[in-house]
């Protein structure tokens, strides 16, 4: 009887966090939503720039748009760009690409099915630029006023496009984050845009929302073994030497690992608080000092918790 009761209270604690997470969740997509649209500041108020453009190698940029990210490349036929981001960041990078190029956009390729990467391609699509993704995320996309369908899908683990002397590897990750993930490769200047996946220096996202933490260690072991430099992230430094992806990965392997080691010393898989404490424990030596530790951290071990005893 007390077993059952234990088992209860612990998926009463269970529902009480999922109820918790859901709105925090919502107020957190309803603030990014109205973020993006606020006016510009008013005069008087200093704020930092809401975006810029960052040359990082020959013919390929980042633009910046609040704290996201995406890829610019130029091409003697046209421009290539990655997700839109948002109708407001789009505008605001066509703007900065006229000042570089004055060839049109031709081609507007989504990482992955997530509206705050992939709304705003109208603008690129009113000039005659197609849109390309993985038949994957083209499939779990869900239906937004901004976010235009792919004109276009490919499948199976790789897929290049060229254009104008450029060409790009279009790499599926399979499961990770999202659906229909694929990192981008530039051969010639050894470059690779890598969204959501790898953002240098900081723990994982929250709750790891679409996201499945092994897949995602699967996921980079696979980019480690591509051949490049540097990453342009979807968020973070404009970027960041190789390097970055194997810490990444070994933070959610040292997460995990001492998750399954908290678990162990407690002998409740569902003693979240002990668990936390267990893990800051472990992991604050060497990543305390990534950016959100203190914040995410909690919402990391649920996540994995959740991962390891109920399969999701």
């Amino acid at each position: 009887m007390e077993k059952e009761l234990s088992l209860k209270a612990h998926y009463l604690d269970f529902q009480k966090r999922q109820d918790t997470m859901c709105v925090a969740i919502r107020s957190m997509l309803a603030g990014l939503i109205g973020l993006a649209a606020l006016p510009p500041a008013a005069p008087g108020f200093a704020q930092a720039p809401q975006f810029d453009m960052t040359k990082v190698a020959d013919n390929v940029y980042s633009f910046r748009f609040l704290f996201w990210r995406n890829m610019v490349v130029l091409t003697n036929d046209g421009v290539i760009v990655s997700d839109p981001i948002n109708p407001r960041a789009a505008q605001h990078m066509m703007d900065e690409i006229k000042k570089l190029s004055d060839k049109p956009v031709r081609l507007v390729i989504y990482s992955h099915n997530h509206w705050d990467h992939i709304a705003g391609a109208k603008i690129f699509k009113d000039q005659g630029a197609k849109v390309l993704q993985h038949e994957l995320g083209a499939k779990d996309t869900r239906p937004h006023p901004d976010v235009v369908p792919a004109d276009e899908t490919f499948t199976g683990d790789m897929h290049v496009v060229s254009l104008g002397g450029e060409s790009i590897e279009l790499i599926h990750l399979g499961p990770s984050h999202g659906s229909g993930m694929v990192v981008m490769r530039l051969p010639r200047q050894r470059i690779l845009h890598i969204v959501d996946v790898v953002t240098p220096a900081r723990v994982a996202f929250r709750s790891m929302p679409d996201f499945t933490p092994q897949g995602m260690i699967a996921a980079l072991r696979k980019v480690e073994q591509l051949d490049f430099d540097r990453i342009l992230p979807g968020h973070g430094p404009a970027a960041a030497p190789k390097s970055a992806v194997t810490a990444q990965r070994e933070y959610l392997e040292s997460l995990s690992k001492a998750v399954a080691d908290g678990a162990k010393r407690t002998g409740n898989p569902w003693a979240f608080d002990k668990i936390t404490e267990y893990v800051k424990e472990e992991l604050q030596p060497k990543y305390g000092q990534w950016a959100q530790f203190d914040d995410y951290l909690a919402m990391n071990v649920e996540r994995v918790i959740l991962e390891k005893n109920m399969g999701w």
